[in-house]
C-alpha cells in the first residue's frame, strides 16, 4: 500500500474556491478502483487557507493511474495546483 501526504497553502481569498475542488476531487478519486483512502482536511482560523491530503493506493500504478484522469487533470493540475501558494508532498509505505 502506498500512502501520498500533501500539504498546501492558498491565499485566504481564494480558500473557499480551493475546498469545493477538494471535496469535487476526492469524491472522484475514491471512485478509483486502487483507490483505498481519500481524506482532505483544512485548517481553521488563521491556518484556513492551509489544507492537507491523506490519501492511500494500492500501489505506484493505481496513484499513476490517478494522475492520468481527466478529474484529477482538471481539478488537481489546472485547479487546485494553479491556486496554491505552496505544495509539500511525502509518498510512503504505511508502516503502522
Amino acid at each position: 500500500m502506498l500512502v501520498n501526504a500533501v500539504m498546501y497553502t492558498f491565499p485566504h481569498d481564494k480558500a473557499d474556491q480551493v475546498e469545493q475542488l477538494f471535496v469535487d476531487l476526492a469524491v472522484h478519486s475514491r471512485e478509483e478502483p486502487g483507490c483505498l483512502a481519500y481524506e482532505v482536511a483544512r485548517g481553521s482560523g488563521a491556518d484556513s487557507g492551509t489544507f492537507m491530503l491523506f490519501e492511500k493506493w494500492r500501489d505506484q500504478a493505481a496513484l499513476d493511474e490517478h494522475y492520468a484522469t481527466e478529474h484529477f487533470r482538471r481539478l488537481g493540475v489546472n485547479g487546485v495546483r494553479h491556486l496554491a501558494t505552496s505544495r509539500h508532498a511525502v509518498k510512503g509505505d504505511l508502516i503502522a
